[in-house]
């Protein structure tokens, strides 16, 4: 069991690591200059420029500027933000975290509440209207982006009805919205696996055996069903962390929402190196964590299965 994890934990920081490289490749790729975004309109002479990206180490080679960075990471340094001068990274990260956690777990926990019941209803009442509703939804929950879902949300709840703000996070209204558009995607995901999963297990012949033993149904579906049609659910929960934080930068930004997403993109835009950088190195590494405990957790549901 530790070599597993020890062997995974070391697949991990290769993942990491590759995905630094490029990002780190990529963002000094892209064209324009950290330096001209800082300067601005402001008059300003070669010798000053040549003075700031001294200053910041852009005049180097990028190995050099990426062994700098990753040697600071690993002493616990994000660095300083190159357009907020003199503010830390770390201090960014932590203002804006609290943001993204708080609507990612709501959202999550709002999935998982609604689908996964009504997946494993559904594979109950198989070809019933609420089977058949349940996929429909599902169906366009999958096919429609979360931006236009976001968009339309906005015209109907905020500008048409003026029930909900179309941005900010002062109010518990203010969630509403982003949690919505964000569960509605992972309730689309979920309750297919949770049916598709239940409608599997229903068809086993232990699931028979106990129906044969005068087991009522109620019984049979907590006992031998729902335990074992979680297996595949779990392990989804677990990928889906990453399509959900990717999804949270899409929404943060059309609702304005003050979280990392909205961060990242901001920072994106204005060539902000060492926000970047930290912000895919920590959702990297949340992902990486996420499929390890998904990994434990399966072997935990189902005694079955042994890792070695």
């Amino acid at each position: 069991m530790l070599r597993y994890v020890a062997l995974r934990l070391l697949q991990g920081i290769l993942v990491i690591f590759l995905v630094s490289v490029a990002t780190f490749v990529i963002m000094h790729l892209a064209p324009g200059n950290p330096v001209d975004i800082m300067v601005g309109e402001a008059q300003v002479t070669q010798e000053q420029i040549d003075a700031i990206m001294r200053k910041w180490g852009f005049d180097r080679p990028l190995h050099e500027q990426y062994l700098t960075w990753l040697s600071n990471i690993v002493r616990g340094d994000f660095g300083q933000s190159v357009i907020r001068t003199g503010t830390p990274v770390s201090q960014m990260l932590q203002e804006a975290a609290p943001a993204t956690v708080q609507l990612n777990i709501l959202a999550l926990s709002l999935a998982v509440m609604i689908a996964i019941p009504a997946g494993i209803f559904a594979a109950t009442k198989r070809n019933s209207p609420f089977d058949f509703a349940t996929m429909i939804g599902s169906t366009l929950g999958v096919a429609l982006p979360n931006y236009w879902v976001g968009l339309m949300l906005i015209i109907l709840f905020s500008l048409n009805l003026g029930w909900l703000p179309p941005f900010g996070a002062t109010t518990w209204q203010g969630y509403v919205l982003p949690v919505a558009v964000l569960a509605l995607g992972e309730m689309a995901v979920l309750a297919r696996m949770s049916r598709g999963a239940t409608m599997e297990v229903l068809n086993q012949d232990y699931v028979t055996t106990a129906r044969a033993k005068g087991l009522t149904g109620r019984a049979v579906l907590v006992r031998h069903v729902v335990r074992n049609a979680l297996l595949p659910v779990v392990t989804m929960l677990g990928y889906r962390l990453a399509f959900v934080l990717s999804g949270t930068i899409v929404v943060e930004t059309i609702f304005a929402w003050p979280g990392i997403g909205r961060l990242f993109i901001d920072s994106v835009y204005r060539l902000d190196y060492q926000v970047v950088q930290a912000i895919v190195l920590v959702l990297s590494t949340l992902v990486v964590v996420g499929n390890l405990l998904t990994d434990l957790t399966y072997a935990y549901i189902d005694p079955r299965i042994r890792i070695r």
